[in-house]
């Protein structure tokens, strides 16, 4: 395409190598499109000043205030200098600090009644928040001087305030934008024609002007528009290609049998399925039936029987003459399901053993590390057919493992698994086989419809009969150590009470991971921010946790670790102790957050929770309260009191609704986390768009999309909009998508 090329334009031809450098590799911006779609998170009047009472802790911010006073004191028997600021917006305050030579220019600048832009990181210093050795510029020199100008360039009285870094204030990303604007008109414009006007949208160079240098509020608002509406519209089209592309692929239909596998499975359960759990099953059996394959995406509740409904399905495919296979996203987490299922199934999962139901068929596990002996038989017994259900890691889609008829697959643990194992997977089938994903992190609908736009959603989200509610409270270990005392008094109460608890760990505390953190990026990262490094200390660990317990908290209790580096045979070894009651007390890290069933286990002390996510620590918790008894929940943190990790522990001990801490979830992390990692092959695209604000937008662009590929499936009439498709995904994907 003809004038997308300017675009493209390497940024270290318009702004010079060291700016270019920056912009790379802080903020990911590496050509001229790439800067023009880094737009301002927000607009300043000129005169107006920031509110200063609510800025965001351990966050790089840029303000607008003006200067209270300012003083040097002096400190090391006067050898040391240090230059107070104070600030004002009329409401607030905040402080400014500048050490050592730093102090002279900003002593002379920033005298009383002086207007500026500061940036810098917020942090808390004897109780009052402040910037430290903050970059300022001033906005009303009275002198024609540098910095006048470079303010007489923002356009009207509106400054754009840009998502910046410790390396590179909001101002001189301001000044870059201004180099590369005149570009803003070779922008392809992805919408066609009559959408456009029908929806009276500002033409895309004109909207990318509004946004960077508006005149008015009004223009602001007219660019977001159209941006907001831009990404939701060229990211449903991807996944409306995609869906299609999947509606052309042929799959063996697998119909329910009678008297077979499932029936005799469904004639011995001690339990009648609930009302979510019959619906959701009928949607997957009506799938299964048909010749195309199924693509489903199962959410459920924390404990809401997911696995029960998978199950059911698998025994249906076994029935209907296939094979089925379970995906899981860790050895423990596979070993876990091995388990469960042939416990559920009994006699049913020892087909062509003695003593099996003449009904049955082989439950096999295959995971990475097992040993070649059992691997063997294990790979013999899906070539042949003699295996009907295999649950595995993703050794599952090595080359050599070849099935004998794959009809279903099911995923567990969505976010874990991209687009390609999903496709890896699928070409083990004679032809594509259905696919189920299960996952336990509840999405709100908007990022079900943007991030697994492909797939169908069915929700659970009624619990089973005889699950326990869970009290969950956040305990502030530096504020007030004696709650950390209490909570492990109450740890010992609930073993003493005939239960057992966990204490999960961000960190397992041994020479190859303190290894992999000095070589690793993790290290270089660490290097980068000395000055955090004071209040950073490493997360806690599982080894010198659990060492801690059994010499003085939880003496006298059996106290035992699980983590990741483990060998497999002693990781389910400590498992199936611990769920046959042998062990009080299991210190682990996050192998345990899906999938482990202990309903004996009633309390789970998770340390340094702000390590955590918010969906982490929802799933976690979601591992006690899974039997008779009331199940506690204690978040330990020495987060401050004011900061947003403090606000998130809170926010999940508040509430035990998953779909409601999803969207707190998604409200307090950058839209790009949450997208990038499920998306996998589509770079994170959104920039404008708020998937948790504008539900509107999105189903509105993905009915347009929908419609669109319907009408022309390879966009033959639409080649802005193929232009900027590619631009958005990887050449895999393209190519995945090209083959529908």
């Amino acid at each position: 395409m003809e004038g997308v090329s300017s675009l493209d334009e390497p940024l270290k031809k318009l702004l010079g190598g060291a700016t270019a450098k920056v912009m790379a590799e802080h903020l990911d911006l590496h050509t001229v499109g790439d800067l023009l779609h880094h737009y301002p998170r927000r607009y300043e009047e000129r005169g107006k000043l920031t509110a200063l009472t609510d800025l965001p802790l351990d966050e790089h911010v840029t303000v607008v205030a003006q200067v209270a006073d300012a003083r040097i004191l002096t400190f090391n028997n006067g050898r040391g200098k240090r230059l107070e600021v104070t600030l004002t917006d009329g409401s607030g305050r905040l402080q400014l600090v500048f050490f050592g030579h730093g102090v002279h220019k900003p002593h002379k600048e920033l005298l009383p009644g002086r207007q500026a832009m500061f940036a810098g990181k917020v942090s808390v210093f004897n109780r009052k928040m402040q910037l430290a050795h903050p970059t300022y510029q001033l906005l009303d020199a009275s002198d024609a001087d540098e910095a006048s100008e470079a303010v007489d360039a923002f356009a009207g009285r509106l400054l754009p305030i840009y998502p910046a870094c410790k390396q590179l204030d909001s101002w001189r990303i301001a000044k870059a934008v201004d180099a590369v604007l005149p570009s803003a008109r070779d922008a392809v414009d992805p919408l066609p024609a009559s959408l456009r006007e029908g929806r009276g949208f500002t033409p895309l160079p004109e909207a990318l002007l509004k946004v960077h240098r508006p005149q008015t509020r009004a223009d602001i608002e007219d660019a977001k528009a159209r941006l907001k509406w831009d990404e939701a519209f060229v990211l449903q089209v991807a996944l409306a290609r995609r869906r299609y592309a999947d509606t052309q692929l042929p799959a063996a239909a697998r119909r329910r049998v009678a008297d077979g596998l499932l029936d005799a499975f469904d004639a011995k359960l001690p339990f009648t399925l609930t009302e979510g759990q019959e619906k959701v099953s009928k949607e997957i059996f009506d799938d299964l039936a048909t010749e195309h394959p199924m693509h489903r995406l199962l959410q459920g509740e924390v404990g809401s029987g997911k696995t029960m409904v998978a199950l059911r399905a698998m025994l249906a495919v076994v029935d209907a003459g296939g094979q089925a296979a379970m995906l899981a996203p860790t050895e423990v987490l596979a070993q876990q399901h091995h388990r469960s299922i042939t416990e559920m199934m009994g006699e049913l999962a020892e087909g062509g053993m003695l003593g099996g139901s003449d009904r049955g068929t082989k439950v096999v596990l295959l995971t990475g590390s097992m040993g070649a002996a059992a691997r063997r038989q294990a790979l013999l017994d899906l070539v042949t057919g003699e295996a009907g259900i295999v649950i595995g890691t993703h050794a599952l889609i090595e080359d050599k493992v070849r099935f004998h008829d794959l009809g279903l697959v099911v995923v567990d643990e969505q976010h874990r698994f991209g687009v390609e194992q999903r496709d890896a997977l699928r070409s083990k089938g004679k032809q594509p086989p259905h696919l189920l994903v299960m996952t336990a992190t509840p999405i709100p609908r908007t990022v079900a419809m943007t991030v697994f736009g492909d797939l169908e959603t069915s929700v659970l989200d009624q619990l089973p009969a005889g699950r326990s509610p869970i009290a969950s409270h956040v305990v502030p270990a530096k504020d007030k150590p004696h709650f950390l005392t209490r909570a492990w008094e109450r740890v010992a109460e609930e073993v003493e009470n005939g239960h057992q608890a966990y204490v999960v760990c961000p960190r397992i505390g041994d020479d190859a991971e303190e290894a992999e953190g000095r070589g690793g990026k993790k290290a270089k990262a660490k290097k980068a921010a000395p000055e955090e490094d004071g209040e950073k200390r490493p997360p806690l660990a599982v080894l010198e946790i659990a060492d801690q317990l059994r010499g003085g908290a939880l003496s006298g209790l059996s106290v035992e670790v699980l983590h990741g580096r483990m060998h497999p045979d002693e990781k389910d070894d400590v498992m199936r102790r611990f769920a046959a009651g042998e062990v009080d007390v299991l210190v682990a890290t996050t192998v345990i957050e899906v999938g482990v069933n202990v309903p004996n286990a009633t309390a789970m002390v998770i340390m340094d929770a702000d390590r955590f996510g918010v969906s982490q620590l929802h799933q976690l918790r979601g591992r006690v309260g899974r039997g008779s008894a009331p199940g506690l929940c204690l978040l330990v943190s020495e987060a401050h009191e004011a900061s947003p990790a403090r606000a998130r522990l809170s926010a999940v001990a508040a509430t035990l609704d998953g779909f409601e801490l999803s969207r707190i979830d998604l409200e307090q992390r950058r839209e790009g986390d949450v997208l990038g990692q499920a998306q996998s092959g589509v770079r994170s695209s959104l920039r404008m768009l708020t998937v948790i604000d504008d539900e509107e937008v999105i189903a509105a662009a993905r009915e347009e999309a929908v419609a669109i590929v319907a009408a022309d499936p390879e966009l033959e009439r639409l080649p802005e909009l193929r232009t900027v498709l590619a631009a958005l995904l990887d050449k895999e994907r393209e190519e995945y998508l090209d083959k529908g």
